[in-house]
């Protein structure tokens, strides 16, 4: 019949004395595979099932064919295998797994792998995820998403009476008797009409709906199901008289005609390939149309296409003997002969024009060339991706949590995906998460990741401190060795859901600082914006929502005006604004930035918070210095337990013994203040840490508002964040506010000078200042530079577009001119004026109200015990000199006749 043979690409005989049928052969990327290549996975009626993954390579004689590495796995099971399907069966993930169907049971299996460390390297398992025990014989099943389920596929049993049984994954559904079955046929699952479709005893081609099927009336056998008298029966949809038995039932879905089924033949194409028993012929038909034809070697009962590493659309045929072969059709492809060139006669005139344009094309590209080459950046060998969930974990991961609040404290789960392009082995990871949020595994081991068979690890995400997050990025870095036995690093960040820290609240009506942000849009309905915390403000009106931090923070309160395009943001402490109105930024622009044509933007037309922010700098600034203090005196009290051990030590070896003097008592007394000292030091620490977190939000407030309100652009925008920047360092020899001043003076004496005459670069040593003076001071001429449209990037044009040009108030304007005149004088910067700020604050103006909430996150003057250690607890100058403070520190020895009685212990 035909003149074409099918090429063998790759082929092997299956077992010995093995029967195979219709069923016996899936095609499909079993093993979850990064490459997405196709495994044939065979089970015979013997229970022998077999995956193999054909690689064959090209020699002088053709294809390689078969090798035992094509075997990836070869198990035996306790049952015959009817038929195998691969899908979504296992609830909770959506890889596929393997649906094996038995004569009285049907069981779902993962097909692992794990990498080894001998020579045969990384082998396949075959692990039962559940099984099903049926009450009836099976003859087949199909499967889907039945009901319209997203990522999810369901089981239909059929039986030999014609009874089909449906599990959802894990769970069994129900049971019904289709009527009229005698015995049963091929069935399929149509996903876009929900149905079921089977050819039944009498040669119908029937169709059942599974919503039918799902709320008919329950019967426990086929004879009361025909006979249901009160309640649903079971009845098709719709049937189709074939008037031939039907071998097989396949339901098509292209993107060029409407779902179809291979008995019913439709005008659009469809390409289908059928294998002929009498000729041992594969036929391509379009439609009704015989397009090719090719011989096989052997008589096939199941064909199916795959898709291999060196070639797409494979033919894999499986006969009732156990041979199965890999082919394609057509012939070899023929040698190329290149044709003989046309002869014609040159042209020199065009050619010399044509070289003429071709040396000046070279040279105009001689002038725009780089002097480094762009080079490709090369693919990593290793590849994180770290994606969030959506919603909390059912179980909170959330331990050792330092404060108290009447609600849980949530944890979500991050899921850290580790792909390799090549096996790497020994990866190291480490999940960085800045207190007060934590994760519930700081660092793990991966032992190999191979191409194949990437790894899932799952990390937890909770606050544990009771303090704000300046920042709710955490990140997963992986340390490995390259193939070239180089170390490598490789980093993944995500930004975790606000709602981890925060939790809705009643709205506040009263607070101490508010903020006003104008957009250029009508306001947008508050409930629509978070919808994920609302809580018990669902169904009101979305014009005002409250949010709280966990521990029994402050709350934050967000209102939409009715009347106006304005947003008003309100709390008790300014920092804590600074998530909430990043917050609200993002999901107001993804609210109204959904058409290419949307141009959402938000301004900010009052006067800047600088005194506020003031604030959180002096406190910031006051942990530093009494971090210095504590440890100096900490040094003297060591110094001194030394030197009255010493003493002791020397009475003690004296062979004529000598009273002690009172020594024993100095010694106790100095061991309790440096036990005293260290607890100081350690709470000062923590302290020091919550106002660090405190000043970071601060500043990243501050430094976008100053954006929305210079209408800044992004590198400008950056080079702001550079300068001012919200990262506050622990650090002892180069602190944030020498930092920061550093920055900003050398912006004010380069960028931000008036003339290139007033430019100067005189970099002065970073080393603590005595007091935060001159780094407000420069913050807030910064500021006012700004405000009269300089630009933090040179090269451009003056800033007309500022929404708000402050107005000192007028007491002080006398002394703001003053100021202005001694800014900068021959490029330096005059410090010598102490005045006020240049742009007032709308913000806070009963301060007394300062500490209200100061139990929470920032304990400005919780080192009440330095007072008594003689340490001032606020930063004021006491006028004490060097030899004063001296003296001072001797003082606090303690006396001998104030001492407890109470023994207290050494330790050596």
């Amino acid at each position: 019949m035909s003149l074409f043979k099918a090429r063998d690409w790759w082929s092997t005989t299956v077992g010995e004395e093995e029967e195979f049928d219709l069923g016996c052969l899936c095609v499909a990327n079993i093993d979850n595979a990064t490459d997405e290549l196709d495994k044939i996975i065979i089970g015979s009626y013997h229970g022998i099932l077999r995956i193999f993954n054909p690689k064959p390579t090209k020699t002088d004689d053709g294809w390689s064919g078969y090798k035992p590495e094509d075997v990836l796995l070869e198990a035996s099971l306790p049952e015959p295998i009817l038929q195998l399907e691969a899908g979504k069966f296992v609830s909770g993930t959506e890889n596929l797994h393997l649906a094996v169907l038995h004569p009285r049971k049907i069981a779902v299996y993962k097909v692992g792998v794990t990498s080894g460390a001998v020579e045969h390297g990384r082998h396949f398992q075959l692990n039962m995820s559940f099984e099903h025990n049926l009450k009836r014989t099976a003859f087949n099943f199909c499967f889907g998403p039945f009901g319209g389920v997203k990522g999810r596929d369901f089981l239909c049993v059929q039986s030999m009476d014609g009874t089909v049984s449906i599990f959802e994954q894990e769970s069994f559904s129900f049971c019904r008797f289709l009527p009229g079955a005698l015995l049963p046929g091929p069935i399929r699952y149509m996903p876009k009409l929900d149905s079921f479709v089977t050819v039944s005893s009498t040669w119908q081609l029937e169709c059942y709906k599974y919503q039918v099927l799902a709320v008919a009336t329950d019967a426990k056998t086929k004879e009361e199901s025909q006979n249901i008298k009160s309640g649903k029966r079971v009845t098709w949809d719709w049937c189709y008289n074939l008037g031939e038995q039907a071998l097989d039932l396949v339901v098509v879905n292209y993107e060029n005609c409407p779902p179809s089924i291979l008995v019913l033949v439709v005008e659009n194409t469809i390409n289908c390939l059928i294998g002929t028993h009498t000729t041992n012929s594969l036929m391509v038909y379009q439609d009704i149309t015989l397009k090719w034809a090719a011989k096989l070697d052997f008589t096939p009962v199941q064909v199916k296409l795959a898709t291999f590493q060196d070639l797409k659309g494979v033919i894999v045929t499986l006969s009732d003997k156990g041979r199965l072969e890999c082919s394609y059709l057509g012939t070899d492809p023929a040698l190329f002969i290149p044709p003989v060139p046309e002869s014609r006669e040159l042209n020199y005139a065009d050619m010399d024009r044509e070289m003429a344009q071709l040396q000046k094309r070279i040279k105009q590209s001689s002038h725009k060339a780089v002097l480094m080459p762009n080079l490709k950046k090369q693919e990593d060998d290793l590849q994180l991706l770290a994606t969030v969930n959506t919603n909390f974990d059912d179980v909170s991961m959330a331990t050792e949590v330092e404060f108290e609040d009447p609600d849980p404290v949530p944890s979500i789960t991050v899921r850290v995906q580790v792909k390799a392009r090549l096996t790497i082995e020994h990866i190291n990871m480490h999940v960085h998460a800045c207190w007060p949020l934590k994760s519930n595994v700081s660092s793990f081991e991966i032992s190999s990741v191979d191409p194949s068979n990437p790894s899932e690890q799952f990390v937890s995400f909770f606050i544990v401190g009771k303090a704000m997050p300046a920042d709710m990025t955490v990140s997963v870095s992986a340390n490995y060795m390259s193939a070239s036995g180089a170390p490598r690093v490789a980093t993944a960040r995500v930004k975790l859901p606000v709602k981890l820290v925060i939790k809705p609240v009643a709205p506040v009506k009263n607070a101490e600082f508010k903020l006003t942000l104008d957009s250029n849009k009508p306001p947008a309905n508050l409930n629509e914006l978070f919808p994920d915390l609302l809580g018990e403000n669902a169904g009101g009106q979305g014009a005002a929502l409250g949010f709280q931090y966990y521990g029994n923070g402050p709350i934050v309160t967000v209102l939409a005006s009715k009347t106006s395009q304005r947003y008003r943001l309100q709390c008790d402490r300014f920092e804590a604004m600074w998530l909430m109105v990043k917050e609200l930024s993002g999901r107001l622009n993804s609210h109204f930035n959904r058409g290419k044509n949307d141009s959402f933007a938000l301004y900010f037309a009052g006067q800047l918070p600088l005194q506020e922010y003031f604030d959180l700098i002096d406190a910031h600034f006051e942990h530093r210095l009494n971090a210095d203090r504590c440890k100096e005196m900490l040094n003297q009290r060591a110094s001194q337990f030394r030197a009255i051990q010493r003493r002791l030590l020397t009475r003690f070896k004296d062979k004529t013994p000598s009273p002690l003097a009172n020594l024993d008592t100095l010694l106790e007394g100095t061991y309790r203040q440096i036990l005293h000292l260290a607890d100081t030091i350690e709470e000062n620490n923590q302290s020091q840490e919550v106002a660090a977190l405190s000043l970071s939000s601060a500043t990243s407030l501050f430094n976008y508002l100053i954006k929305l309100w210079t209408n800044m652009s992004e590198e400008e925008y950056k080079v702001l964040q550079q300068c001012v920047s919200p990262v506050v360092s622990s650090s002892t020899e180069q602190g944030w506010q020498e930092s920061v001043d550093a920055a900003v003076t050398h912006l004010l004496r380069t960028t931000l000078a008036k003339s290139s005459k007033d430019q100067t670069l005189n970099p002065q040593p970073l080393h603590i200042p005595e007091d935060t003076t001159k780094v407000k001071k420069h913050l807030a001429l910064m500021c006012d530079k700004l405000g009269k449209g300089a630009r933090l990037v040179e090269g451009l044009p003056t800033n007309s577009m500022v929404n708000m040009n402050p107005t000192p108030r007028k007491e002080k304007k006398d002394k703001i001119s003053a100021t202005s005149k001694t800014v900068m004088e021959n490029g330096h910067i005059d410090n010598s004026d102490d005045t006020e700020t240049l742009i007032g604050s709308q913000f806070g103006q009963h301060k007394s109200k300062r500490n209200k909430d100061q139990d929470y996150g920032s304990d400005i003057n919780g080192l009440s015990d330095l007072s008594m250690l003689g340490l001032p607890a606020e930063n004021v100058d006491d006028g004490m000199t060097e030899k004063r403070k001296k003296k001072h520190i001797e003082a606090m020895v303690p006396d001998l006749d104030d001492m407890d009685d109470e023994p207290v212990a050494l330790e050596s």
